[in-house]
């Protein structure tokens, strides 16, 4: 969607605080709403893409129900994009053109973290960070882990809204049909 990437770069180019700052709504098998906030790692006509363990929390809830809602929101600019969409896990090659892009440390932490998964104290993660140290080197170097990728968010629905006095916000909905989108304004 053009108006979305155009909202983002704006974002971006305003210097707002955690511009790609990204909320992801998942369920649980049973219907039990489960999110937090990830970061947006691109945008494009395909989707929202983000990174994670396919083993945490919300790998697990993506694997059972591969449907998501997100949300991005510029305080500073007043301004809200509400996405919900069907959820595909990104391939290899893209997983990995985004893996090399992260700083060492980083790379060994995704290593050393099995993330969602209960922890008995600090030290232990320090511990398994040290060990990934070892076994990865002082550059991180490391070859893409086989449980850590992509997804994207193929929308189907997206708001955007903006922000009016008086509460008389500017809502636009863009539903995806068989024909290609379908806009529509709805009240603030």
């Amino acid at each position: 969607m053009p108006e979305v990437v155009r909202w983002a770069d704006e974002a971006r180019a305003a210097g707002v605080v955690d511009w790609d700052a990204m909320v992801v709504a998942t369920t649980t098998p049973d219907g039990h709403p489960s999110a937090r906030v990830v970061l947006l790692r691109g945008l494009d006509e395909r989707g929202f893409r983000f990174f994670t363990n396919y083993g945490s929390r919300k790998g697990s809830e993506l694997a059972a129900n591969p449907r998501a809602a997100i949300v991005l929101h510029w305080r500073e600019m007043g301004r809200q994009v509400r996405a919900v969409g069907d959820v595909v896990r990104l391939d290899a090659d893209e997983s990995r053109a985004y893996w090399l892009q992260r700083p060492a440390a980083s790379r060994r932490s995704a290593w050393a973290s099995h993330q969602s998964a209960p922890l008995t104290d600090r030290g232990a993660l320090e511990a398994l960070v040290a060990a990934s140290d070892t076994r990865l080197g002082p550059d991180g170097d490391a070859e893409l882990p086989p449980f850590w990728g992509g997804y994207v968010v193929e929308p189907r629905e997206v708001e955007l809204w903006q922000h009016r006095n008086d509460r008389l916000h500017d809502r636009i909905a863009y539903l995806k049909g068989p024909q290609g989108w379908r806009v529509t304004r709805l009240q603030p």
